[in-house]
């Protein structure tokens, strides 16, 4: 058995640079990694689909430039060029992230299958054959989540994707069927809408982006209706079957009515579920919770002292900006001796649909839901000069403000560029700057930001 200070278990975006820190910092430390360096967002999640987010909104812009005076006809969409981009942009940044673990001393990559056996002990079934033994006083255990897979009739018959599976595709599907109208449906569903498939999506709740507001949920209807996706709510599938000729026959039920759909792929997208159930949590007293999920306190402690969870593993905002900061919190707090903690953090977020959404604080329904008095500021980008000298007037900005303090509780910006928009807004948060000073501030004339004096104009004092 070998002894060490302090144990990773995942390289993600929490893991890795913990585990570089922990090293610099004395610690004698071994990093566990089954597959990829750098976790889901290097390898299956940020990093590839914002590359496939680009090359869709190149064929996009190649197809609606007439009114820009742009006519471009006969182009043609290379799924092999577009899987090859991608594939090189993540292997230099899995790469990349590898050379600079391997490259620090006092730290051990290791790649296997780690399981706890005992008190802080674990064992790693070896990724070259073999296995081997460790243990160390401290623990950090950043494993991530996987694609939930439903118990949907004949699915396991099927060649199903995944948000991870589905990246290996170099041929673009005649007719994907994508279960779940949430954020990686619709990132995928108007990406390959735009790659040239037919789309359809299945959302079981009543609208699609259920956790947003109602109005940003009706926005994003009409945008991706505009670009002929087929959206059916209040539907789920209850019944996959091959056909003779190699497509997929799917039988849906809306409100209780059954009908058939037949497609060439069928991606699922329902939610993700924690990498728990290989880690042998129980033979170190770890809780979880009904899910899998690591029960962690405010500073990511588990209830066993000195073993700490971080990123989509226990729960919460799945975000790989969260796991990052979950990393600068455990590391400051060990070895800096800070007190930082989770509560009240800000959780701002970017769905990369076009236009994007960039979302921070509350929505309207919660800050209604926690009886706040509110005021809504609400602007169309129709009504925003850059939005309209670029053509693309789709969506709206919106913010939440507290009536008595004027501080900003929250905003969405659905619009080019809504997370960038979003991020002004966040960092007003952040500084306690009231939306009375922001309607006046002085930006540069013609950003998309500008138009934050007008979007605070629409609220009386």
């Amino acid at each position: 058995m070998k002894t060490y200070d302090a144990i990773v278990i995942g390289s993600g975006q929490a893991g890795g640079p913990l585990a570089k820190k922990l090293a610099l910092a004395g610690k004698k430390t071994a990093l566990i990694e089954r597959r990829y360096v750098g976790g889901t967002c290097v390898n299956d999640g940020c990093t590839p689909t914002k590359t496939w987010v680009a090359s869709a909104k190149a064929a996009y812009m190649a197809a609606n430039s007439k009114d820009l005076g742009i006519n471009i006809k006969g182009y043609k969409v290379d799924m092999v060029q577009i899987k090859k981009r991608k594939d090189k942009i993540v292997l230099q940044a899995r790469n990349g992230g590898q050379k600079g673990i391997e490259d620090t001393k006092n730290l051990d990559l290791i790649f296997g299958d780690a399981a706890f056996t005992g008190n802080k002990t674990i064992t790693v079934q070896l990724k070259a054959g073999g296995q081997i033994e460790l243990k160390a006083s401290l623990f950090f255990i950043n494993t991530g989540c996987k694609a939930i897979i439903p118990g949907i009739e004949g699915i396991n018959d099927i060649d199903y994707l995944t948000s991870t599976t589905i990246l290996d595709l170099d041929k673009v599907p005649d007719h994907l069927l994508v279960i779940g109208g949430n954020y990686i449906g619709m990132e995928f569903g108007q990406m390959f809408r735009r790659f040239g498939s037919k789309v359809t999506v299945l959302e079981k709740s009543s609208r699609i982006v259920a956790h947003e507001d109602e109005d940003i949920s009706a926005e994003l209807k009409n945008i991706m209706e505009a670009e002929d996706i087929k959206l059916l709510t209040d539907t789920q599938a209850i019944k996959f079957k091959k056909t003779a000729k190699g497509n997929i026959s799917a039988t849906i039920a809306t409100h209780g009515k059954e009908n058939k759909i037949k497609c060439s792929h069928v991606l699922v997208a329902v939610g993700r579920s924690p990498n728990t159930d290989t880690l042998g949590l129980q033979n170190t007293g770890v809780k979880m919770d009904d899910k899998g999920y690591i029960k962690v306190n405010d500073q990511l402690e588990t209830n066993v002292k000195g073993i700490y969870a971080l990123g989509d593993v226990k729960g919460g905002p799945a975000f790989t900006h969260i796991s990052y900061n979950d990393y600068t919190i455990v590391y400051r707090n060990i070895f800096e001796g800070t007190n930082y903690s989770t509560k009240d953090r800000p959780v701002p977020y970017c769905m990369f649909t076009d236009p994007q959404l960039g979302r921070v604080g509350l929505t309207e329904a919660e800050a209604n839901k926690q009886g706040l008095n509110i005021k809504v500021a609400k602007l169309p980008m129709a009504h925003v000069a850059r939005a309209i000298e670029t053509g693309d007037t789709r969506g709206f900005m919106k913010a939440i403000v507290d009536a008595d303090t004027k501080k900003i509780l929250g905003a969405a910006v659905l619009g080019q560029e809504g997370g960038e928009i979003m991020s002004v807004l966040q960092m007003a948060m952040e500084g306690s700057i009231t939306y009375d000073r922001i309607r006046y501030c002085v930006f540069a004339h013609p950003l998309y930001s500008e138009s934050l004096n007008n979007l605070f104009m629409k609220i009386g004092d």
